[in-house]
């Protein structure tokens, strides 16, 4: 029996009738769209200078004024002598970066939904977001105090040289997602807290029927369910992996460790505007751009192909 077609018509019906029904939400989302478009999507123009030869000189001029290069300001990127190291740093904070945040908010979120009284609880909670919301300028300058050779950690060591902060070495890589984990963990527990509050209640009740432990409890129950939040959240950061912010690298590096400090964002912004050169500035933040989005599709088609959550 061949089963009935359906007909456009009648789902190009449901589709208007649908938006009508949801019109208040959709002019809702009006401002932000518009919001959307004029920052988000009409500066992408601003990307034909990556083509271009934009300097101080041809900067005033259009852009149909301006000196074409093709892809000239890109080979100049890639044959840099400081893109290769550039590129291993930039990749090696990312994958860091990635695994001990995502780690390290899962486990304090554990641990905060663990906590029995309310009031400790809301109290550590706060106390952990609150380095969120401090200028890195401040972070980093209690970072270097603490961890420079003969800062308060060796101190308290006895004397004992680290070299933490003065090392030519993939150490300060560690040492700066360490930072980074300690100033945002409190941040990122807080969407891990809110799967977890989702979980049915029941769930737990049942397997303390059945003699599950609490280990048991978080491994079999907790877990399973902030697993397709922390994938979801695992793909958007993969999305990003090449845009690491220069400002915590910037402010926690010196003359020693300058070599496994550079990031792609400090590399753009040096033979960008340090160099007077807008066009190759444009050209890096471009390239992370696009790598961005490629990296983005293969991790959601990976999660998808595993049977597991993706973004669509």
């Amino acid at each position: 029996m061949k089963k009935p077609k359906k007909n456009p018509a009648a789902k190009e019906k449901f589709s208007w009738e649908l938006m009508y029904k949801q019109r208040f939400l959709l002019m809702m989302s009006v401002p932000f769209l518009i919001w959307l478009i004029i920052f988000k999507y009409i500066p992408l123009w601003g990307w034909t200078m990556a083509f271009q030869e934009v300097t101080p000189k041809t900067f005033a001029m259009s852009v149909w004024e301006r000196p074409f290069v093709g892809f000239g300001n890109f080979v100049t990127a890639f044959t840099d002598r400081l893109f290769a190291q550039t590129m291993i740093n930039t990749i090696f904070i990312s994958i860091l970066g990635i695994g001990l945040g995502t780690a390290g908010a899962i486990l304090f979120a554990l641990m905060l939904n663990e906590i029995r009284m309310q009031k400790f609880k809301k109290f550590t909670q706060t106390v952990s977001y609150l380095p969120h919301f401090v200028s890195w300028v401040i972070i980093a300058s209690i970072a270097k105090m603490f961890l420079n050779d003969g800062g308060a950690l060796e101190t308290m060591l006895g004397g004992t040289r680290l070299h933490l902060m003065s090392s030519n070495s993939p150490m300060f890589w560690i040492v700066v997602c360490l930072i980074n984990v300690w100033k945002e963990v409190g941040w990122d527990a807080i969407i891990y807290l809110s799967a977890m509050a989702g979980i049915d209640q029941g769930i737990y009740e049942a397997a303390k029927v059945d003699g599950a432990n609490r280990f048991q409890q978080i491994w079999h129950i907790t877990l399973p369910g902030v697993k397709p939040t922390a994938i979801v959240l695992l793909i958007m950061s993969i999305g990003s992996a090449l845009n690491v912010g220069m400002e915590r690298q910037m402010l926690l590096s010196n003359g020693i460790v300058q070599d496994h400090a550079m990031v792609l964002s400090w590399f753009a912004y040096v033979r960008g505007i340090g160099s007077n050169n807008y066009g190759l500035g444009t050209a890096i933040g471009m390239f992370q751009s696009v790598v961005g989005i490629i990296l983005l599709f293969i991790a959601n088609k990976i999660a998808g192909m595993f049977g597991e959550d993706k973004l669509v």
